[in-house]
């Protein structure tokens, strides 16, 4: 990367989310990238089936934006499906999981304030 503000996906390590299925997650915006103190951005790719299991953030708020595919999403008691160009929102401290339900699905993934994978901001059912 040439600059400390402007980040390619392809100059990105994948990683594979701790409680999540077949997934990769491509870190863009954070501490790590660009210094983001109180928002993370991911790129999550992930295949029909695979994705996060039930789980929810202390403290993180958290939004998904499909940019390919289509997911299952559970939220709240709520169920729902979506499709590119729709967006789902996760409150801090509720149980979630988005699972793709076509062959491949993409995923802008934010978090507030940063979530950074740590073990610590998880809570499983």
């Amino acid at each position: 990367m040439t600059s400390r503000f402007h980040v390619r996906q392809a100059d990105v390590i994948p990683y594979a989310p701790a409680n999540h299925t077949g997934t990769q997650n491509f870190r863009m915006i954070g501490p790590e990238t660009v210094g983001a103190k109180q928002v993370e951005v991911l790129i999550g790719e992930l295949g029909r089936g695979k994705g996060a299991l039930p789980h929810a953030h202390p403290g993180i708020e958290q939004v998904c934006y499909l940019l390919e595919g289509e997911a299952h999403v559970e939220v709240g008691g709520e169920k729902f499906e979506m499709k590119p160009g729709e967006a789902c929102f996760f409150p801090a401290d509720t149980m979630h999981l988005f699972i793709a339900t076509s062959e491949r699905a993409k995923v802008m993934v934010i978090y507030a304030p940063p979530y950074g994978e740590d073990p610590k901001k998880v809570i499983r059912p």
